[in-house]
């Protein structure tokens, strides 16, 4: 019979429990007392134990939800909210310090749909700040074309390239990476709307993907993907392992 396999979770709680039973004076079976005030001492000693271990497990997960981690999301009028909010929420769930930037500075920023959101500080404040591990564009056909159109975000985006950085878009977003001439040779998609301007230019090759992930290129389709778009951007800079853990209580389908 092969010996059975102790996972260093269980092995961690039952040395743990083994630990405070002796710290404790815990009775053995053989010495177990009936008296009222030794009934009160095993529930007050076991309440301790169960306090101990519970404060581990949380604590251990706590330590796998901690991230280092930095996403600069830039955001421009005429950007698609859900797109937005939704990125920022999810990086900001997977404890990913997220900088909301605004393009033309720091006023709100009024989005596709009437929504106004308010950017954490401008994109010149943020860029003086140092470099990010992803950088995330929005979709939203006028966001992406002031994205397309703005000297800011060619710098920001080329010097991402050059450190190897992640770069996210979203939507019709991917648009800027053409204009600026971003992650040429890889694999891309977008919003329908916007496939044929990217299809026609010969250094890109397009996916029909929800979500695609070419090297440090990560880009999506619109606002019914950026669940799964964030998620991905998630995967890629903590892990599959938290991606899971901030999916689960979003109930997504």
């Amino acid at each position: 019979m092969s010996a059975a396999v102790i996972s260093p979770g269980i092995r961690k709680t039952l040395l743990m429990s083994a630990y405070f039973k002796s710290k404790l004076g815990l009775a053995t079976a053989a010495s177990i007392s009936t008296s009222p005030s030794s009934i009160r001492n095993r529930h007050n000693a076991r309440s301790h134990i169960n306090s101990h271990l519970h404060m581990s497990r949380d604590k251990s997960f706590a330590a796998n939800m901690t991230s280092e981690k930095s996403a600069l999301v830039i955001l421009a009028t005429g950007a698609e909210e859900m797109e937005t909010v939704i990125t920022v929420d999810v990086l900001r769930r997977a404890k990913i310090n997220v900088t909301l930037a605004g393009l033309e500075g720091l006023e709100p920023v009024v989005c596709s749909r009437g929504v106004k959101i308010v950017p954490d500080t401008s994109l010149d404040e943020a860029v003086e700040k140092g470099r990010y591990d992803v950088v995330v564009m929005p979709g939203g056909l006028g966001g992406a074309k002031k994205l397309a159109e703005s000297d800011k975000v060619r710098r920001v985006l080329e010097d991402q390239e050059k450190a190897n950085g992640f770069i996210a878009a979203v939507c019709a977003a991917p648009t800027a990476l053409v204009s600026h001439g971003i992650a040429k040779g890889r694999q891309v998609t977008s919003h329908p709307s916007v496939r044929d301007a990217i299809r026609k230019n010969p250094d890109y090759s397009y996916s029909e993907a929800r979500v695609c992930r070419d090297a440090t290129t990560i880009t999506s389709r619109g606002p019914g993907t950026c669940f799964e778009f964030a998620l991905g951007i998630v995967e890629a800079l903590v892990g599959a392992d938290v991606a899971k853990q901030v999916a689960e209580p979003m109930v997504l389908p």
